[in-house]
């Protein structure tokens, strides 16, 4: 059996960054909940992104849901979300006990579609919340959506879980709207094993999303809670992780780019292949490289010569709408979502790869054109 290539897997940094950050929290005893790698990190990504304050969470999830804690959306208000994503930008919704309505994306961004954004606007006027996706690391066209909601005084939260890193008309991504909500998953640009970050130029809310966070725990002698919390603060050894992943995230962008253009220049010219989308006014973090099919080869063709030689591959994301658990919720769009996720597949884009990784990827790929 050839080596296991992964889709994208944790990467520590070369330099071992992490590993000092890690034994500060052993040799200080500061294991958990907190301490200075918490701190630090919240100070650290907040300063990276340009962003006023940061909440280590953990995960981008607990980001989410406090996010629209935070927003105000509780029993029956309404949330837009895009539904080209991963469940974990929807469940929160429901975690709320709101509504969601699920927005279709645009062929220029893959994500959310400002048309069809203002045509769920005149049918469900008093939403109360819009999550949007920066899909695959791709900058969703954000100025109309935040016009939108504006125009109709609504939150904007920004998942930004893929696109820690990627910029929108020379500003980072997730610190347009509101809210913004960064992951660290195993499978993330940057990792910390599992966390999240939620982002605001709002330093009171922060403030408060951290409260609820540690259990809302009021400042009393006694355990006392005159509020309902969550158990989601990060831990101050994951959040030593974080601080050295940061340190290399220009890297790891720069990697992820390199494969993206292997893929294009070697694959792109194969009849039926069309590459995700990049703006001009969008410098991505490429953290996957993805590409759909129009021709005789199909998505899990490429998937399944790839599995048979030991590499990951996976289809785009399944719509929210096409979800059983969502199939009660209304749609606004014309299938734009349901097309890519037919015909899109996710080529393998780990930054550990070699250029002989890359080459014999491409190879197999280029075998089913044969």
């Amino acid at each position: 059996m050839n080596k296991r290539i992964y889709l994208a897997s944790p990467h520590m940094s070369d330099e071992g960054y992490e590993r000092e950050y890690v034994q500060e929290a052993f040799d200080t005893n500061w294991i958990a909940p907190l301490g200075t790698n918490v701190n630090e990190f919240e100070k650290e990504l907040a300063n990276k992104i340009g962003s006023k304050a940061a909440a280590a969470l953990t995960t981008g999830t607990a980001a989410i849901h406090l996010a629209l804690n935070a927003a105000g959306v509780g029993e029956g208000d309404i949330v837009f979300c895009q539904s080209l994503t991963f469940s974990a930008t929807a469940n929160p919704i429901i975690y709320q006990k709101a509504t969601p309505v699920f927005i279709d994306s645009d062929y220029k961004t893959w994500n959310m579609c400002p048309n069809a954004l203002e045509e769920a606007f005149n049918k469900y006027p008093n939403v109360k919340s819009v999550i949007v996706v920066h899909l695959y690391g791709l900058s969703a066209d954000l100025d109309k959506i935040i016009e939108l909601c504006k125009k109709y005084n609504v939150a904007l939260i920004e998942d930004a879980a893929e696109s820690l890193g990627t910029y929108y008309k020379g500003k980072h991504t997730g610190t347009f709207g509101d809210y913004g909500i960064f992951s660290f998953n195993g499978n993330k640009i940057i990792t910390t094993s599992g966390g999240g970050m939620l982002v605001s130029d709002n330093e009171e809310r922060i403030a408060k999303a951290r409260f609820w966070a540690t259990q809302s725990r009021d400042q009393a002698r006694h355990y006392q809670h005159s509020e309902l919390g969550f158990n989601y603060r990060m831990s101050n050894v994951v959040a030593g992780i974080g601080r050295g992943q940061l340190k290399v995230l220009e890297q790891r962008v720069e990697k992820k780019k390199y494969i993206f253009e292997f893929y294009k220049r070697e694959l792109g010219q194969l009849d039926g292949i069309e590459f995700m989308p990049v703006n001009e006014w969008d410098k991505p973090n490429y953290w996957l490289s993805c590409m759909t099919l129009s021709g005789k080869v199909k998505p899990i063709d490429i998937m399944e010569v790839l599995e048979a030689e030991n590499i990951e591959s996976r289809p785009i994301w399944k719509p929210m709408h096409m979800q059983p658990v969502f199939k009660m919720y209304d749609y606004i769009g014309t299938n734009v979502s349901e097309t890519l996720f037919e015909n899109g597949v996710c080529l393998p884009s780990d930054t550990k790869m070699t250029d002989e990784d890359l080459i014999n990827i491409c190879d197999i790929v280029k075998g089913l054109w044969k």
